[in-house]
């Protein structure tokens, strides 16, 4: 009976590794009955996980990769969950001299001409993409610098943020998983607020007709309270050092395509 009363979750590391799914899957086990496993992947693999029938729901943040998940008949519909932003975090020392800008392509720019160091997941991930879209808006081929300036890690974001502790690199990261790093060393933040820094997480229930070992029941109910009230104040409510980490918009109207 457990078993048949469990779920399985394919989503991006940020929701694990930030503290966030300790916080609420707790709230939604007692509220509900049914027990989650996380697989914590970077987005891109999450996907495939789903696709494969390997995960109940999936819950990423790359809206483009989910919406062609939902127009490949794997899932859906997707709902909007929670945003936060994405923060270009670097050195004290600022080698690149990016520290207070707003305009995330200036300070891409720059830390490309400086041939500054900078720690890249490549994993994948709704984080990786983000980045690949801002070395495109900057004009940037990060290719070029690949094994001198830019080095790819392969690996989820705290790891990527320990490389780059390590290092005395810049990174991206989102907030959520910045905020509950602890090995931050000289790290900072050194550039935010630009619109394009906004992350979006969906959520999905895998489709049932292409697996039918799906749990479908089980996985809308996760679906409908993480988007209700309940699920919506959760996410609200986790903070970490009095910071709030996500910020829910469930109720956000998607826009007309």
């Amino acid at each position: 009976m457990a078993q048949e009363r469990a779920i399985t979750v394919a989503s991006t590391t940020s929701t694990e590794q930030s503290g966030l799914f300790g916080h609420i899957l707790p709230l939604f086990t007692r509220e509900t009955g049914i027990a989650v496993r996380v697989l914590a992947l970077g987005t891109g693999r999450a996907l495939d996980a789903g696709r494969r029938g390997d995960a109940d729901v999936v819950f990423t943040h790359d809206r483009e990769a989910e919406e062609r998940f939902v127009a490949g008949g794997f899932g859906g519909p997707r709902r909007h969950v929670m945003y936060n932003d994405f923060v270009l975090i670097g050195p004290a020392s600022d080698p690149a001299r990016i520290s207070g800008l707003r305009d995330i392509t200036e300070a891409m720019r720059r830390m490309a001409e400086a041939r500054a160091r900078f720690v890249s997941r490549s994993d994948r991930s709704g984080t990786h993409t983000a980045i690949l879209r801002l070395w495109q808006l900057a004009g940037v081929s990060p290719a070029q610098g690949r094994g001198q300036w830019n080095h790819e890690v392969g690996q989820g974001m705290i790891e990527t943020l320990n490389a780059a502790a390590a290092q005395g690199a810049y990174v991206l990261s989102d907030r959520g998983t910045w905020l509950s790093f602890r090995n931050r060393q000289d790290l900072r933040i050194l550039a935010e607020g630009d619109e394009r820094l906004f992350n979006q997480y969906g959520v999905m229930v895998v489709s049932a007709e292409r697996h039918p070992h799906v749990k479908a029941a089980e996985a809308q109910r996760f679906v409908d309270w993480i988007t209700s009230p309940a699920g919506q104040g959760a996410i609200a409510g986790y903070r970490v050092n009095g910071e709030q980490l996500f910020f829910p918009n469930a109720d956000r109207p998607e826009p007309a395509p």
